[in-house]
């Protein structure tokens, strides 16, 4: 194959993967102008019903955050909501912020001693606006060497919902509702519908959903049900071996304990003979 040879299939090669990439191109965003846009509008009027009917009812949601050295915070989510939507000619934005008060009176009060370990859970009080540390001790140098926390406060909670043709799927960013973090999740547009609605405003209440839970693939699913029944295999092999060791140490203790008493009644024969030797 001549030079031209190579240098033609390349560039069969290089128009080829242009094509590719034109038609998964043409797909994304057919994808978002038929069924992502307006999935978003329809998630948006959902959004804004479900917010109103919050507002009305004021169902009390409590939030429950561990936070490395302290504790558990707990707080209520205030049912004031911020609904907002951001449009553009190929994406679309809808975002939903409210806040969690923290009550104060059902958080522990830790007393923490060393300058390390204020300064870290102060830094984490801070970067969390869960308040100040209380009633400081300094050293002679003026370093603080001990202090009390007590959360307080409130934690603003987002619920960030795009759209756009170039992913040609709808991505979802919840900042503080799992935990004091964001957790992030890619839809694709076969599963927007009133049952994924449905599942975001369960999330978003705190109630019962599989919203952020990963959906495995069958083969996968299988390989741990295999591992799963290996292991079990494994547990009452083990657990059979362990019976029989036991039996087998009891048995070899009975046999040692009856080996003993004949022993020491030969020897007590023995030294009867013996004596009996002796008078004769």
């Amino acid at each position: 194959m001549g030079l031209l040879d190579d240098l033609e299939n390349e560039a069969q090669k290089r128009r080829s993967d242009d094509e590719d990439l034109a038609t998964r191109k043409a797909e994304r965003e057919a994808a978002y102008r038929t069924v992502l846009e307006p999935s978003m509008i329809a998630l948006l009027a959902y959004l804004r019903e479900l917010t109103v009917k919050l507002k009305e009812l004021q169902p009390k949601i409590a939030l429950r955050y561990a936070l490395p050295g302290y504790g558990d915070v707990v707080g209520h989510i205030e049912h004031e909501y911020e609904l907002r939507e951001e449009r553009q000619p190929s994406s679309r934005e809808i975002v939903l912020s409210f806040a969690c008060a923290v009550s104060s009176s059902e958080c522990p009060n830790v007393q923490i001693e060393g300058g390390s370990r204020v300064r870290a859970l102060s830094t984490l009080f801070q970067r969390y606006r869960l308040g100040a540390p209380l009633a400081p001790q300094k050293d002679a140098s003026g370093e603080i060497v001990a202090a009390t926390f007590k959360a307080k406060g409130r934690i603003p909670l987002e619920a960030r919902m795009s759209a756009d043709t170039a992913s040609g799927q709808m991505r979802v960013a919840f900042s503080n509702f799992d935990d004091l973090g964001a957790v992030v999740k890619l839809f694709p547009p076969e599963r927007m519908g009133e049952a994924l609605y449905d599942e975001i405003g369960r999330y978003l209440m705190r109630e019962p959903n599989g919203l952020m839970r990963e959906s495995l693939p069958e083969d996968y699913r299988d390989a741990l049900r295999a591992r799963v029944q290996q292991q079990e295999v494994r547990r009452r092999w083990e657990s059979q071996i362990a019976a029989r060791q036991v039996e087998e140490v009891a048995l070899l203790k009975r046999e040692y304990s009856f080996g003993g008493r004949l022993s020491r009644f030969g020897d007590a024969v023995g030294k009867l003979r013996g004596l009996v030797g002796r008078k004769s």
